[in-house]
Order: structure tokens, then sequence, then C-alpha cells
């Protein structure tokens, strides 16, 4: 008992406290290695990571192949398929956002996010890291639904500068959107519910200007359209292949999805701090 209470050991106590929190990682870099991590965990089930991407050329090819010739009717001139490219990447990242909260869930399962959360290092970089490699993955499949696009005849209005820039907007979108499976993942610990959480998410992208623009919609839809986030994203991503880049349309897109990060990211960091409670 005098061991215990005696104040040098609770002094060298605290300073090996002090000592592992100041030789931990650097922020960045324990962010780097959570998202390693979560590529090289996903790049291993290649069954996780392709499925949203064959949903996704095959909208493309469909959407191209009945909707393209009653295009002429409201896009004067515009390529219709430059109008639904972005539509793919948008079911890209809706159905395929589940990979970073699969990857937390096997930790769970496995007893190593526990041991995680007996180590020194920041719990952001326990969730932003795991977002940071829903993002890269998702800019990986929609370089190839890009490559496929150029193939069938896409010329985007910006060229390459506008590829890039298209690249961008859905890595934003995936970093953003992965945030909810994250904190669905937290919260529940299953991958059934990590899962199924994706497609919770997944009308938005027909509750908004899919297939005609938002001047034609009427109704209901349009007030859903208007309200919906994903309605800015996709014409930040349609304006830039198929009109140019204008920077009130880019702005708004840009604000959407600052807002999707900021709640979803809010939803993925209390989930964290619910489940380390429970321990």
């Amino acid at each position: 008992m005098t061991a215990i209470s005696n104040p040098t050991t609770t002094s060298a106590v605290g300073a090996l406290r002090r000592t592992r929190s100041a030789t931990s990682a650097p922020f960045l870099t324990q962010v780097s290695m959570m998202m390693w991590r979560t590529l090289i965990t996903n790049i291993r089930v290649p069954a996780v990571i392709l499925p949203p991407l064959i949903i996704s050329v095959f909208f493309l090819f469909v959407y191209e192949a009945s909707l393209s010739g009653a295009a002429n009717f409201f896009l004067r001139g515009q390529s219709y398929l430059g109008f639904i490219l972005p539509l793919s990447v948008v079911s890209a990242a809706l159905s395929g956002a589940g990979v970073a909260g699969q990857s937390i869930v096997r930790d769970i399962e496995n007893g190593y996010f526990d041991k995680l959360m007996l180590t020194p290092v920041s719990r952001v970089a326990v969730v932003l890291g795991p977002m940071v490699a829903g993002a890269i993955l998702l800019g990986v499949q929609t370089s190839l639904l890009i490559v496929i696009a150029l193939v069938m005849g896409l010329e985007p209005a910006t060229g390459l500068p506008g590829i890039l820039g298209v690249l961008g907007f859905s890595m934003l979108l995936g970093l953003a959107f992965s945030g909810f499976t994250i904190g669905v993942a937290l919260r529940s610990g299953s991958a059934g519910a990590t899962q199924g959480a994706g497609f919770l998410f997944f009308p938005l992208s027909f509750l908004t200007a899919t297939f005609v623009p938002l001047s034609l919609l009427t109704g209901w839809i349009k007030v859903a359209a208007t309200y919906n986030p994903i309605t800015y994203i996709l014409e930040a991503m349609r304006g830039i292949i198929n009109t140019g880049w204008d920077t009130e349309i880019l702005l708004r897109g840009l604000g959407a999805i600052a807002l999707m990060a900021v709640v979803l990211y809010a939803f993925a960091f209390s989930s964290l701090k619910a489940r380390t409670k429970r321990k």
C-alpha cells in the first residue's frame, strides 16, 4: 500500500504518461496511418470495392442508351453523357461509402478497436483516417468511370482541368458521406447495420434533378430537389463537364458538400464518444 500511495511512484506514472503522449506520432501522421490501414484492409477484399463500381457503370450505360435521345429536348446540344456521369459518381459514393464503416466494424469485432483506444492516438484521427480512405477509394472508382465515359465519347467542355475538378468533387463527397457509415458502425458495431445504412441515403440520388435539369421539375419533387444537397453537387459537376466554369454553381456545390461533411462528421465523432463511454 505504501508503494501505491508514494508520491514518487505517482510522479513516475505521470511522467510515463506524459512521455507516451509526447512521443506519439504527429496528428497528420496518425491520420495517414489510419487511412493506410483502411485502404490496405479493403484492397485485400475486392468484393467490397467492385460492386459499387459495377453498379455505377451499369447505370451509365443504361441511362445513356435509353435517355440520350430525349435529352435533345432540354439540353440544347449539350452532352447527355456529361449530364448523367455525375449521377453515376454520386451512386458510387452512396453505395460504396460503407467501405470505411465496414473497416471499423471489423476492428470492433476482432478486438483491435478496443486496443487502439488504449493508445494515445487522437480520437479525431480514428474517425478522419477511414473517411480519407473512403474518399480515395471513391476517387479511384470515379477515375475508372471517367475513363469509360471518355471511351463512350465524352468531351468535357473544360478539358483535363474539368476532369480533375469532377474527380475532386467526387473525393470530397466520399470524404463527407463516409462519416455517416462510420458513425453507424461505431453506434451499432454491426456489419449488417452498417451495410444497410448506405441505402438510407440512396434515395437522395433520385429525389433530385436526376434525369432532367431542376428547372423542368414540378410539384413535390421540385421542392425535395431544391432542399436536397445532392442537387447542387450534381449541378456543379454537370456544369464543369458540359458548360464550363461557373463560380456561383461551383460554390453552391462546395457549400453542399461542406454542410454534409460538418453534419456527418459530427455524427461520427459523437458515435465514437458514445462507444468509448460504454467501456
